[in-house]
């Protein structure tokens, strides 16, 4: 029988732990930041990685256990060294015996013979230090032979790297100078015609699917009716919270011939045949809400046919016609270009491209995305691969505008519901994405939405009481309510276990002192780390505990708060 090779159990082991985690190869490859053939090839034991690095991050991504990746580690290490040298790893070699005599008969020739033989045979002087030497090498050739093997194997993971290979990158995803945390970035859609706002903590609020579309408000030409647009405004100024209005909703009357929009008014996807319907009612908007709206986002989905199914180009002229109108009326309101969503397809980020590429983006002040998981139950901070998209096809065309993310998929009310624990934190966590994607410019997360119970997680029903979910995200807004965001980053590369996600802070104090400060959590599972100075660890439910330096505290999938002892600024 052929011997199995140590690529092979390394791979039997690998796709024994992914089968007990019941996970995709493509899931997982999207967990390690690996293609899914890569992962099917390690488990398959057809390669090797010439990083553990890779290994830890499929086996995190499995929910490994300790002695899973101890085995691991053992049979990657045999694996890279090849079989001729793979045997003395596990351990050190017993030292070398070394010929022993043929025993003799006791006696005073024996003794004699022996001693004379002893003379003889043993080393003196120099030859005795080489004796002695070779001795200690040989028994110590399986720890020599195993340190050269690591160094080496450490070598190739930062001068041997193979062709195609992905580099290793240390340190966090992005360092900037420090910047207050903005309470806007805690934004929701409001989904309520009443006037009513929510009743915890939120940082500014966006009017769509709350009776407040053209086509709500102009039933008829030259004829508005403002009244559930001014409770609206009216409660959110009660509430202290800016309002962004969101046009969308051609009245029937302005495109007779153009297709229904998804609402049972009679609101049309298409353009208006006129455009200077479109000019009198943006105009009439902005004069009778100025200084009252703080912004304006000029379509609610300009890349999604059910909501818009005119050409780019007309979308990118109405753009530039209700900027020039906001602007000339209030000036300081924020244009915010039409939101565009679908941006998982290719299809969405072509239209969101040919926008930018017909000059769109230049006429606002916010470029509008919508950033979700693929489906509810995905991990919030695979967003941010989708905001990584979205920047890619603004840089291609040249232009870096704010982003403000303004929504969700269109088929959210259809996937299923959120445990508890798992909405409590993920409510949280959608908030964090917005945080750790400051480096793409992002500023606002408006959580979609506020009133319904539609949806796969609910922060509150109007008339109801705030979930867990919301009282969650109205703690993290008091942890960060007077910090300075400086660096986020995840894993191995700042020095933590690969599935835990951080945000450095530092929030200012009395009498000139600040504190450092992170929030620290994993996308996925429990691990351990340890606290570099004197701490006070908070969590969501307000709670917390001293820990002194050193002490190993267990992070999850709840988001926690570590505040550092106070530095004085200097």
């Amino acid at each position: 029988m052929a011997r199995t090779s140590h690529s092979e159990e390394l791979g039997q082991l690998l796709r024994e732990i992914k089968e007990r985690s019941g996970r995709s190869y493509e899931w997982i490859g999207r967990k390690a930041n690996a293609s899914k053939s890569a992962v099917h090839r390690y488990c398959s034991g057809d390669g090797v990685p010439p990083t553990f690095a890779i290994i830890e991050q499929i086996a995190v991504a499995c929910r490994a256990d300790r002695e899973d990746m101890v085995r691991l580690h053992q049979l990657w290490i045999r694996a890279v060294a090849g079989p001729e040298v793979a045997d003395p790893l596990p351990g050190v070699e017993p030292a070398m015996e070394m010929p022993s005599k043929t025993p003799q008969p006791d006696g005073p020739e024996t003794t004699r013979r022996e001693s004379s033989d002893s003379v003889r045979d043993a080393p003196t002087g120099r030859a005795r230090v080489q004796w002695r030497w070779r001795a200690v090498t040989f028994s110590s050739a399986g720890v020599v032979i195993a340190c050269f093997l690591m160094l080496t194997a450490s070598a190739s993971s930062t001068l041997m790297v193979p062709r195609g290979e992905a580099q290793r990158i240390t340190g966090p995803s992005w360092v900037l100078p420090s910047a207050p945390v903005p309470g806007t970035l805690f934004g929701v859609t409001i989904n309520s015609a009443t006037g009513a706002m929510p009743s915890f903590r939120v940082g500014a609020v966006r009017l769509w699917d709350s009776a407040t579309r053209w086509s709500q408000i102009q039933q008829r030409r030259g004829e508005f009716d403002w009244s559930t647009l001014d409770r609206q405004v009216e409660g959110a100024e009660r509430a202290g919270l800016p309002v962004l209005f969101v046009f969308g909703g051609t009245p029937g009357w302005a495109s007779p011939g153009g297709p229904p929009a998804p609402y049972p008014d009679g609101a049309r996807a298409a353009p208006p045949d006129n455009l200077a319907d479109w000019d009198a009612f943006v105009r009439a908007m902005v004069r009778r809400y100025a200084g009252r709206i703080e912004a304006y986002e000029l379509w609610a989905l300009g890349n999604d046919h059910r909501f818009y199914t005119g050409d780019v180009g007309t979308l990118v002229e109405m753009t530039r016609r209700a900027s020039r109108i906001i602007k000339a009326v209030d000036p300081q309101a924020n244009v915010v270009c039409p939101g565009m969503g679908r941006l998982w397809t290719s299809d969405g980020r072509g239209v969101m491209r040919r926008f930018a590429e017909l000059g769109g983006y230049t006429s606002c002040d916010v470029a509008s995305v919508k950033l979700h998981q693929r489906t509810a139950s995905d991990p919030p901070e695979t967003m941010l691969e989708l905001a990584a998209l979205a920047n890619r096809v603004l840089h291609a065309a040249g232009v870096h505008p704010r982003l403000w993310s303004t929504g969700t998929t269109y088929t959210i009310p259809l996937q299923d519901p959120l445990d508890a624990v798992t909405a409590r934190d993920y409510a949280v966590r959608y908030f964090l994405v917005g945080l750790y994607a400051r480096d793409l410019n992002l500023e606002r997360m408006y959580f979609y939405n506020w009133g319904s119970t539609k949806i796969p997680l609910v922060l509150q029903g109007e008339g109801g009481v705030p979930t867990a979910a919301a009282l969650a995200a109205e703690q993290l807004q008091r942890w960060l309510a007077h910090a300075h965001s400086r660096s986020c980053g995840h894993g191995n590369a700042i020095n933590l276990p690969d599935n835990v996600w951080q945000c450095e802070l530092t929030i200012s104090g009395d009498r000139g002192t600040t504190r450092p400060a992170a929030v620290i959590w994993t996308i996925t599972g429990t691990a351990g780390t340890t606290v570099r100075q004197a701490a006070e660890v908070r969590r969501l439910d307000g709670t917390s505990r001293r820990v002194r330096p050193g002490d190993t505290i267990t992070v999850g999938e709840e988001p926690i708060f570590i505040e550092y002892s106070p530095e004085r600024v200097r």
